[in-house]
C-alpha cells in the first residue's frame, strides 16, 4: 500500500481536484511512470464507510484507555469499559450499551477544553477489512469524525493492492479516501464526500453509528446511494430508530441491516419444525409467543415479531411496557379468525456478553388449545434458554438448538451483503410491521 496525506485546512475551500491528482500521481508511481499500469483498477463499486468509534475516544479522553482508535472491541477496550462503568456505578457489562455511551459523553463535556485532547493512534482507515476487498470495490472513503475543536479535515489518500494467490494474475487494486474531521467540518463537507463516490458505478454507504436523518450528511448520503448499511444491533435506542428506518424505506431508500441476518438461523429452524404436516395444520394454532433476547437491546427480538407476524397475517394491537428486571414488554396481535395473539419479549441478564448486543437467547410459541401440536421451543446454542425449559412445559414441546449459520461478525456479514444487489422485500416487509407494533407504545 503506498499511501499520500494532504492537509486540507479550510473545509469550505477543499478541492476535489487536490485528491484525484494524488490518486493519478500514485497510479502512476506503481507503474513505474509507465502509462500502462501495471495493476488493474478495480471498478465494482463505491463505498463511503462512516466509522465513529467515539466510545474509544471518550474513554481516551477520560483516562481509561490508552489504545489505539481502531474500532476493535478487544481485551483492552473490554477492561476500560468495564472501568468506567465502575467508576460511575453503571452495570458493567464491558460493552458499551446507551447508558454507558450516555454518562461519558456527559463526563467527557465536563472537562477543561485543555483537558480533552485525545493522545491514542488514531487506526481507523489504516487498515481495511478483507471481506470488503474481496468485493473489488473500485474506491472506499473512510469518514473518521473525531472530537474536540474543529481544525478542518484532514485526507489521506492510499491504493490499495491485494497480492494475488496466483502470482501470474494482475493485482486488482482499490483507492481508499481517510478523512478525518470533527462531525461539524464533515457536515460543512457533504457535498464533497458525495462527489468522492465514482458516478458511473454502484453506491453503497456502511452507516457504523445510529441513524440520524435529521443530519444532513446522513441524509444526504441516503438519498444518493443505491444502498444503506446499517447495523442494529448498536442502535442505541432500536425502538425508536426502527421508525425512523421505515421512513427512510417508505421514501425509497434501500435499507440493509446486518442485524437482519443474524435471524436467518432462527427464522429457518423456526419454518423447518412446522414442515412436517401433522405439526403444520396447527401452525394457526400458535397464539402466545416468549422470546428471551440478550439484555440491552432489543432490535432482534423485535424483528422476529414483525417477520413472524408478517408471515402468519398478524396485525398489532397494542404495546405494553411493564419494566422489571427482566424489562417486560408485551406486544399484542390480531391474527385470522379473530384470534388473539399474546407475545412477550423479556431482556435476560447474561454473563458471558457476547460480541452482538441483543442477541435471542430463546424462543417459545404455543397454544392457549393444549391439543394443537405448535408448543417450540428454539434455544441459543451459546446460551440456552433454562427460563424457559424452567417453565415445566419443554417435555410436551419440540425443543431445538440454534446454531448460527455463518460468521455473525459485522465484516463477515457485509461481505455478503456486498453479494446482494437486489431489494430484500422480506426485510420490508418485517419491517413495516415492526413499524406499525412500536407506533402502538
Amino acid at each position: 500500500m503506498t499511501s499520500t496525506v494532504i492537509p486540507l485546512q479550510k473545509p469550505k475551500d477543499i478541492s476535489l481536484d487536490e485528491i484525484e491528482a494524488e490518486l493519478k500521481s500514485i497510479w502512476l508511481g506503481q507503474s513505474g511512470g509507465k502509462s500502462t499500469q501495471v495493476a488493474t483498477r478495480a471498478g465494482t463499486f463505491s463505498m463511503v464507510v462512516y466509522e465513529p468509534e467515539e466510545f474509544q475516544q471518550l474513554l481516551g479522553a477520560l483516562g481509561f484507555y490508552d489504545g489505539p482508535i481502531d474500532g476493535i472491541h478487544g481485551s483492552k477496550t473490554k477492561q476500560a469499559i468495564k472501568d468506567a462503568q465502575k467508576t460511575y456505578d453503571l452495570r458493567m457489562t464491558g460493552r458499551v450499551d446507551s447508558a454507558t455511551l450516555s454518562r461519558l459523553r456527559e463526563e467527557f463535556a465536563k472537562q477543561p477544553s485543555e483537558r480533552t485532547e485525545i493522545n491514542n493512534m488514531n487506526a481507523r482507515g489504516f487498515e481495511i477489512s478483507d471481506a470488503i476487498v474481496s468485493q473489488n470495490p473500485s474506491r472506499i472513503i473512510t469518514l473518521c469524525p473525531v472530537l474536540g475543536e474543529d481544525e478542518g479535515v484532514s485526507a489521506q489518500v492510499s491504493i490499495y493492492c491485494p497480492i494475488p494467490k496466483n502470482s501470474t494474475i494482475k493485482p486488482v487494486c482499490c483507492e481508499y479516501i481517510t478523512l478525518r474531521g470533527t462531525k461539524e467540518a464533515f457536515e460543512r463537507m457533504s457535498d464533497t464526500i458525495l462527489s468522492l463516490m465514482v458516478a458511473e458505478l454502484p453506491k453503497f454507504v456502511w452507516w457504523k453509528a445510529t441513524p440520524n436523518p435529521e443530519q444532513e450528511l446522513f441524509r444526504k448520503l441516503s438519498e444518493s446511494c443505491n444502498c444503506m448499511i446499517l447495523d442494529s444491533c448498536y442502535f442505541s435506542d432500536p425502538e425508536s430508530e426502527f421508525l425512523k428506518i421505515q421512513e427512510l424505506v417508505d421514501r425509497q431508500t434501500y435499507i440493509a441491516d446486518l442485524n437482519w441476518h443474524r435471524l436467518s438461523a432462527w427464522q429457518e429452524l423456526t419454518a423447518a419444525t412446522f414442515d412436517p404436516p401433522e405439526r403444520r395444520a396447527s401452525l394457526g394454532e400458535i397464539d402466545r409467543v416468549t422470546i428471551d433476547y440478550e439484555k440491552g437491546n432489543a432490535a432482534q427480538a423485535l424483528m422476529f415479531v414483525g417477520w413472524i407476524a408478517s408471515r402468519l397475517g398478524w396485525e398489532p394491537l397494542s404495546y405494553t411496557e411493564e419494566g422489571g428486571d427482566y424489562d417486560i414488554a408485551r406486544i399484542q396481535l390480531a391474527g385470522p379468525n379473530e384470534k388473539t395473539i399474546d407475545v412477550e419479549l423479556a431482556a435476560i441478564p447474561t454473563a458471558d456478553w457476547g460480541e452482538i448486543p441483543g442477541d435471542m437467547v430463546g424462543l417459545l410459541l404455543n397454544s392457549t388449545n393444549l391439543k394443537a401440536d405448535c408448543c417450540t421451543i428454539l434455544c441459543s446454542e451459546t446460551t440456552g434458554c433454562m427460563r424457559m425449559e424452567a417453565g415445566g412445559t419443554a417435555q410436551a414441546c419440540r425443543t431445538e438448538q440454534v446454531t448460527a449459520l455463518t460468521d455473525q461478525k459485522a465484516e463477515s456479514l457485509m461481505s455478503q451483503q456486498l453479494q446482494r444487489w437486489g431489494r430484500d422485500m422480506l426485510y420490508d416487509e418485517s419491517l413495516a410491521v415492526t413499524a406499525k407494533i412500536l407506533k402502538l407504545r
